[in-house]
């Protein structure tokens, strides 16, 4: 399976990286950075918030955009007004880095989450040596156990954890351990089929106090329009948007610019 295969080259990506800089030596350069801005405060704003998305490829997808410019990418979601930047940092299937994290946080004030397939401690303290506000827990592929400790450790760092679901089960244990911001992916991880269905049907298994992320194949005004009268709280568009050439322009198309964003 697909996602079995990802956490299997995770494994060996954190192997290598601690072969070069133990997490003692991790832990003594986080401890000197500042707080940075708060995912979730900001989508816990009024209306539908947007999450944009910076990647270049996919497993399903292959090579998403053959002129891949993170920064301009980056500033054009801000211009545009997301409440949020998620960066892909998975090499092997996503053609991802850390670099490009620490670069797209350089440029924006606007929020970045971190989005890996996080199965170590050290890589929620990259991830914040990096710059980012937010981090990605999947349930998926974490004990119960290791949930925990994951989550009281971003919060520890001053991150938030965006809790990724895929079922109603899998919801029941994000809520367990006190997940505050939970996303419910609708491309299912192990053969990456994709059915926008799945956050409609999993919206009211979520609490109104907990914010709530429609994630993948979201595509058209006529998807935003079917989410937001769900009543979901933000939306993360990673495909759709990077492969438009003016971002604003397909915000605006999916229903979802500044005004669109600050009102629905």
């Amino acid at each position: 399976m697909i996602l079995d295969d990802l956490v299997a080259a995770t494994t060996a990506r954190v192997n290598a990286a601690q072969q070069q800089q133990s997490l003692a030596k991790l832990k003594v350069q986080v401890a000197t950075m500042p707080t940075p801005v708060s995912f979730l405060t900001v989508l816990r704003q009024p209306g539908l918030q947007v999450i944009g998305e910076v990647k270049q490829a996919s497993p399903s997808k292959g090579q998403i955009v053959t002129t891949f410019e993170p920064e301009k990418i980056a500033q054009a979601y801000q211009q545009a007004g997301v409440a949020a930047i998620s960066v892909l940092t998975e090499p092997s299937y996503f053609h991802g880095s850390l670099a490009i994290l620490k670069q797209v946080a350089a440029t924006v004030e606007t929020p970045v989450l971190c989005k890996d397939f996080i199965i170590e401690s050290y890589q929620i303290y990259q991830a914040k040596l990096a710059g980012a506000s937010a981090i990605l827990l999947i349930v998926a592929i974490l004990t119960p156990k290791q949930l925990r400790a994951y989550l009281a450790l971003a919060h520890q760092l001053g991150l938030t954890a965006l809790v990724e679901a895929h079922s109603a089960s899998e919801i029941k244990q994000a809520l367990a351990v006190g997940a505050q911001v939970i996303g419910v992916n609708n491309r299912n991880l192990k053969d990456f089929t994709v059915d926008l269905n799945n956050s409609i049907q999993l919206r009211s298994a979520v609490p109104a106090d907990v914010v709530f992320v429609a994630e993948s194949g979201i595509k058209t005004a006529a998807d935003v329009a079917r989410l937001t009268a769900a009543k979901v709280d933000a939306v993360l568009i990673g495909e759709t948007l990077m492969r438009a050439p003016d971002k604003a322009a397909q915000l605006r198309a999916l229903n979802l610019g500044r005004d669109q964003i600050a009102t629905n």
